[in-house]
């Protein structure tokens, strides 16, 4: 049997191409499903191959959304990634906007976070070790104000 050329070699199954990519085999799918990854090629046998450039787009698209950039986000900067008409202020403007979502939730979180530990602080404070129907928590959960 003859040797594998370099690019055999260079060719992934979906679940090489997943693992490589630190994804699922579902999320390639549907990623192909929805347009971010073009639909592979396929084997004779109609098994679907990947090469180093699917690999390298389906990571940067992982990476977008560990950033937590929604999935049309991702669309416009993967567009802009190979775009060598567009100019990069677009890409800033995205992550400006993303960021801006990101510090309000991290806003709502801390006050969140206040309002949980106002909550414990009286907890243990007034009601700790008591029965659990007179805990504070529940009081001041069902407050309206």
């Amino acid at each position: 049997m003859k040797g594998k050329t370099e690019s055999e070699d260079a060719m992934l199954t979906i679940g090489k191409l997943a693992k490589a990519a630190g994804v699922t085999t579902p999320t390639i799918r549907y990623y192909e499903e929805i347009g971010l990854l073009p639909a592979a090629d396929r084997t004779g046998s109609g098994q679907r191959i990947y090469g180093a450039d699917d690999l390298e787009r389906l990571t940067f698209i992982r990476r977008c959304r560990v950033f937590g950039f929604g999935i049309e986000q991702v669309r416009l900067l993967a567009g802009l990634s190979i775009s060598a008409d567009q100019d990069c202020r677009e890409v800033g403007e995205i992550a400006r906007g993303h960021l801006g979502e990101v510090q309000a939730k991290l806003a709502e979180l801390r006050a969140l976070e206040r309002g949980l530990q106002r909550f414990v602080a009286q907890c243990d404070s007034v009601c700790c070790g008591g029965p659990g129907r007179d805990c504070v928590v529940f009081k001041d959960l069902a407050d309206a104000g």
